[in-house]
């Protein structure tokens, strides 16, 4: 990626689609293989591409993003902040990790508002963010960083959003891919994210998991 962000904190690593094979795998009964699923900030589609489903999209502000994308995804250049490309109440299910936390408050209502607008009813928003409750001593070492979540302001927010919170974990994965340095073997290294995101022991962990219904 030409990007400087991507080229400076979003750095490639390999070893994330293991990570995001498995967080699929985590996800997959929220995500029916008939649904309309769309990445939201893909970066560099680990998720999408791990995704089965009946359409795929992804949208990311970077235009180098596109080549990362496998030919059954659609991809728009695009801020999340403006969807117009999506009709409402077209998808199934939406999917952001690490995105929120880029926003501050005036443009963060403005975003969960589009979210809500392309979603069902009875559509699923999944997030992955940063809990600042776990990870306050290096939230900002990512310069672009402008609004806190904890797990219970994150819920709040979306519930003041006309979102109901049906799945939670307020530790799910470490903060970041290098956190939890993985075994060279890829059968390992699944078999340790597998259990890591299961087990109450979560050494290191920094990221949240909310999956929101739309009223």
């Amino acid at each position: 990626m030409k990007d400087p962000y991507f080229q400076s904190r979003y750095k490639f690593d390999p070893s994330r689609e293991v990570v995001w094979k498995e967080i699929v795998r985590y996800l997959k009964p929220f995500i029916k293989k008939g649904s309309v699923v769309v990445d939201l900030g893909a970066g560099y589609c680990n998720f999408i591409n791990s995704v089965t489903a009946k359409t795929k999209y992804a949208v990311d502000i970077s235009p180098d993003f596109q080549k990362f994308a496998n030919h059954d995804v659609k991809t728009f250049v695009s801020s999340v902040s403006n969807l117009n490309f999506l009709a409402d109440e077209s998808v199934d299910v939406a999917h952001a990790s690490n995105l929120l936390e880029h926003f501050d408050d005036h443009d963060l209502v403005g975003v969960i508002s589009e979210f809500g607008r392309i979603l069902k009813k009875d559509g699923l928003l999944i997030l992955m963010q940063p809990n600042f409750r776990y990870t306050y001593k290096n939230y900002f070492d990512d310069y672009t960083h402008k609004k806190i979540f904890t797990d219970e302001g994150l819920k709040n927010f979306l519930v003041s959003q006309d979102f109901q919170v049906v799945h939670r974990k307020n530790k799910f994965l470490p903060f970041s891919v290098g956190s939890l340095p993985l075994p060279g073997p890829a059968w390992l290294a699944k078999l340790l994210i597998r259990g890591y995101m299961v087990s109450p022991w979560k050494p290191r962990a920094g990221q949240m998991l909310f999956i929101a219904k739309k009223k």
